[in-house]
């Protein structure tokens, strides 16, 4: 019998390597481009300092989009949540703290311009049917990488 071909969509591919594989494609785009900001702001107040890492927003973005495939009407405030921390603060016990909305705000605000994402009717973000074939574009490729290994 022949095998049955079927799409590979980003449910099917492991998190991390999606992730790099979609912020590497955000960094090559010349449609989403890095804040002039980026460098100086922190991604939640439970952290002491801004991240080291230089493509640090494009990871972000790539995380959100994926957030948003895999949860459709999600929104800042869920969002916020989801990449909160615990405050860490000195002898006094921890204190969850929610991340950093500006940050969140921005990528979903570029992804919508790339026509990635979508808003919802009743509040939130989805995507859109180019994000999904894109997301899906890139989550086929590397599953195939992945095999060929």
């Amino acid at each position: 019998m022949a095998e049955e071909t079927r799409g590979i969509c980003v449910r099917d591919v492991p998190a991390k390597a999606f992730i790099a594989a979609y912020a590497e494609h955000l960094k090559n785009s010349d449609k989403f481009e890095l804040p002039i900001w980026a460098d100086l702001v922190k991604t939640t107040v439970a952290n002491e300092l801004a991240p080291y890492g230089e493509d640090w927003y494009y990871i972000r973005a790539a995380s959100i989009a994926r957030k948003v495939y895999l949860r459709p009407g999600v929104g800042v405030g869920q969002l916020r949540k989801w990449y909160g921390g615990n405050n860490r603060r000195g002898a006094r016990t921890e204190h969850f703290r929610k991340a950093n909305a500006g940050v969140i705000r921005s990528v979903l605000i570029q992804l919508q311009e790339m026509k990635v994402t979508e808003p919802c009717e009743n509040g939130g973000r989805r995507m859109s049917r180019v994000g999904q074939q894109d997301l899906d574009r890139i989550a086929g490729s590397v599953f195939y990488d992945a095999e060929d290994e």
